[in-house]
């Protein structure tokens, strides 16, 4: 810890660590939602290209380094529970998101009427 901090009060300095703390773990949920989203939108291009594609036509499909042959139907559900999986993992993060950013707000409010002292209306 600073100078700074080190001689504020003990629980002011918990509130200012805990503060930290919950601002580096809605970093983590933006950045892995953020992930998601990305994967959500690769999923949804692959499933319109396969749309287009006539359904008996050749569909190859990447496990690990091979590519596999398979048929259409088979590669459209799995997008699709993917898709579906990863819709949900991003409704859970939002939500999740929301919470700590709430919690956020509220912590800094405190740090900053502890910061203020005893000027801080209750």
């Amino acid at each position: 810890m600073s100078e700074e901090i080190s001689s504020l009060p003990p629980q002011l300095q918990d509130q200012i660590m805990r503060l930290q703390e919950l601002q580096r773990t809605l970093q983590m949920v933006v950045e892995a939602k953020t992930q998601l989203e990305l994967e959500l939108a690769e999923t949804n291009r692959a499933l319109e290209e396969l749309e287009k594609m006539a359904d008996d036509a050749l569909v190859y499909k990447s496990v690990g380094a091979l590519l596999i042959k398979t048929d259409k139907k088979s590669v459209l559900t799995e997008l699709n529970e993917r898709k579906e999986l990863v819709n949900t993992r991003i409704t859970v993060l939002t939500k999740q998101e929301e919470r700590s950013r709430q919690k956020v707000k509220e912590l800094q409010e405190k740090v900053q009427a502890g910061l203020r002292g005893t000027n801080v209306p209750a």
